[in-house]
């Protein structure tokens, strides 16, 4: 599949409603999911693979990875209105995604790979949940895909050293979603990283 067609797909997808601002429950664009999933399909990380997406939202990064060969995959959330959404978007796309409601520390298994776009961390109540992300993919997997703030790959380094790490850099338009938000888009830079020990 091509990354445009994979991208249009992927725009038909439902987004969650009343997000919340503490959990950072920004909605990955299917421009940005589309790149990441095109990544790790071109780099062989997702065909006949297990994949884990943590903090799934509506399932975007996990209903695109099946779309695109995966062998199986979970997506996580700690959010139910988050896990009903998915299961919707994934019924309507017609792929099967297995979907559960639990705090990411507490995920157990072993897969290939991880796709996430965590929490930056950024909110008070959420601080260092980048961290948590990070953590957990690594147990789960040897190769993890991540939406980060651009500029975390010395931060990366340092927290994962043995990782060989590529840098892949995206632009991630963000639609108005809370109060706080000025205008109705704006474009913040991110990065794309594969990770792998």
């Amino acid at each position: 599949m091509k990354k445009k067609e994979l991208e249009i797909l992927l725009e038909k997808l439902a987004d969650l409603r009343d997000p919340d601002v503490e959990k950072e429950q920004y909605s990955t664009p299917a421009t940005v999911a589309s790149e990441l999933l095109h990544f790790a399909f071109m780099y062989g990380d997702l065909e006949d693979r297990a994949v884990y997406d943590l903090g799934c939202g509506n399932g975007i990064l996990g209903i695109g990875a099946k779309l695109l060969g995966a062998k199986e995959v979970v997506g996580i959330d700690n959010d139910m209105r988050a896990i009903e959404v998915a299961r919707a978007n994934s019924e309507r796309i017609g792929v099967a995604v297995e979907f559960a409601r639990c705090d990411v520390r507490e995920v157990e298994g072993k897969g290939d790979t991880v796709v996430m776009n965590p929490p930056f961390g950024a909110q008070r109540e959420n601080l260092h949940a980048d961290r948590i992300f990070l953590e957990k993919a690594f147990e789960l997997a040897h190769v993890v895909y991540a939406i980060l703030n651009a500029g975390s790959e010395p931060f990366l380094r340092s927290f994962i050293p043995q990782a060989a790490i590529v840098r892949f850099p995206v632009a991630f338009p963000l639609k108005r979603r809370f109060w706080f938000h000025k205008k109705d888009k704006k474009v913040i830079a991110v990065d794309i990283y594969r990770m792998a020990i």
